[in-house]
């Protein structure tokens, strides 16, 4: 039996995937015959293909439209996130050089596993079908799952990835049951066709029973609590660059997929998994920032402040409407580039033997390196959400859609927790300038390259807090 071949203007929407795909199997093979001392060829080949590939969406190459009888949409939120997709990924590789490679850590399959993972999660956020978002998701993940392994003889590594892959694919069994108990509700794996039929079933209660495991399985994969459990461990014990990349932009992709599945599949059904979701936000918020007080690594701090950052964005998820999926979108672009920031801030600082990832490790580093204590408290302040940076902005806007949605209790939750956070990030800031550093203290790396990139990460905060209109308006106009 012969599969029948699409015409070409069929695969035209697809040509920004294509060409990643495409690159990334022939960095594959080039990287066989590139020697260990030269395999920086291959880093900035992969960091030139993520750029070429957001170049492409940006241009518009190819064009919007469904194609693949529905299975793959290339709309404006489509496009938003990938260009903010590969955009991350680009500065992740950057980071990922000097700390990898100084502990012997780099091979060749570190960048082309991230381009298979952003492949994944470009397909996922284009998915116009239940197939499409279980491939998407599984590429990311799989790709995932061997980045944190990538140091294979360190126990903490090891037992991370473990943990993420037992974890990972039980989050992966539970939204494919969801799904299926989906498809047997509504005869459809047509993500268009079952919001055409979602609120008139035959089945009812199997579909609510499929809608119920969908949103466990988003609440998995994003991180939010009470199905949280894998992420601290993961983000501590994998090599802090790969912890950039797996804490930043999948949380763009799974964005997109909660959007596919939520809104162009269960739209008619919104009054009942906005009330999910909203009780997963309060619950993220609760836990995530209380439980982040406790901390004295740095790492775990942040995983925990992650599942408060996803609580927030589940705000503009159960506010709904046009409005409610641009804040949550401007949220989620946001927070990738305020993670990126704050683990780069650990990379910058670590070497060989001293990873910097305890708070005190940061005690007196204004009195070492002015600048750079600078550099970390603008992170700390855009994630605490302090006026004029970036986070304010992107708490405000999931805030007032919360409001619009009638969700009133849940934004004075999402404000009350967002005092008490406030807590932890400025313990960092406080250690910064007015402790005395411990043993050798804080001495910064002196990789050039490396220094540009956390100083451009970290100053965007405040320049794009300034000037945040352009991508709030962006980020609207994909869900006009």
């Amino acid at each position: 039996m012969t599969l029948p071949i699409p015409p070409a203007t069929e695969l035209l929407p697809l040509l920004p995937e294509l060409v990643l795909v495409g690159a990334t199997f022939a960095l594959l093979m080039l990287d066989l015959f590139v020697e260990e001392s030269r395999r920086v060829v291959t880093h900035v080949l992969a960091i030139a293909v993520l750029l070429v590939t957001a170049g492409l969406v940006v241009a518009g190459v190819g064009g919007q439209g469904v194609v693949l009888n529905g299975m793959f949409v290339r709309d404006d939120a489509a496009d938003v996130l990938k260009i903010a997709i590969c955009a991350i990924s680009a500065v992740s590789l950057f980071y990922a050089w000097p700390y990898l490679r100084e502990r012997g850590l780099y091979k060749g399959e570190v960048p082309v596993l991230m381009l298979f993972a952003v492949s994944g999660m470009m397909l996922l956020v284009s998915a116009g079908s239940l197939v499409t978002v279980y491939l998407g998701l599984e590429m990311l993940a799989l790709s995932s799952y061997a980045l944190v392994a990538v140091d294979r003889d360190g126990p903490v590594a090891s037992e991370a990835a473990i943990k993420y892959f037992v974890l990972g694919s039980l989050a992966s069994g539970i939204l494919l049951y969801g799904l299926s108990l989906v498809y047997g509700a509504t005869g459809t794996l047509d993500l268009a066709q079952i919001r055409a039929v979602a609120d008139i079933s035959s089945n009812p209660d199997l579909m609510l029973t499929g809608l119920v495991f969908v949103v466990a399985g988003i609440a998995f994969k994003f991180g939010a609590a009470p199905f949280h459990m894998w992420l601290p461990d993961v983000y501590h014990g994998a090599p802090t660059p790969i912890t950039i990349f797996i804490g930043a932009a999948p949380k763009l992709a799974i964005f997109g997929m909660a959007y596919r599945l939520l809104e162009s599949g269960f739209g008619p059904l919104d009054d009942r998994w906005q009330v999910l979701v909203a009780g997963l936000a309060a619950l993220s918020l609760i836990i995530g920032n209380l439980v982040a007080l406790a901390q004295s690594n740095l790492k775990r701090m942040l995983a925990y402040s992650t599942v408060s950052h996803v609580g927030f964005l589940f705000l503009g998820l159960a506010g709904g409407g046009a409005q409610g999926y641009a804040a949550a979108m401007f949220y989620a672009i946001s927070y990738a580039i305020m993670s990126a920031a704050a683990f780069g801030a650990i990379v910058v600082l670590s070497r060989n033997g001293f990873e910097a990832d305890s708070i005190d490790d940061f005690k007196g580093l204004n009195a070492r390196s002015p600048w750079l204590a600078g550099l970390v408290l603008c992170v700390m302040a855009s994630l605490a959400g302090v006026p004029p940076f970036l986070g304010f902005w992107a708490k405000l806007a999931v805030l007032r859609a919360a409001l619009n949605g009638d969700l009133m209790w849940l934004a004075i939750v999402g404000i009350v927790t967002a005092v008490i956070g406030a807590f932890y990030y400025l313990r960092v800031i406080k250690v910064m300038y007015f402790d005395e550093p411990v043993g050798d203290g804080p001495v910064p790396r002196s990789d050039r390259p490396l220094q540009v990139v956390f100083g451009a990460n970290a100053l965007a905060l405040l320049v794009l807090g300034l000037f945040w209109n352009p991508i709030m308006a962006w980020c609207q106009q994909a869900f006009a």
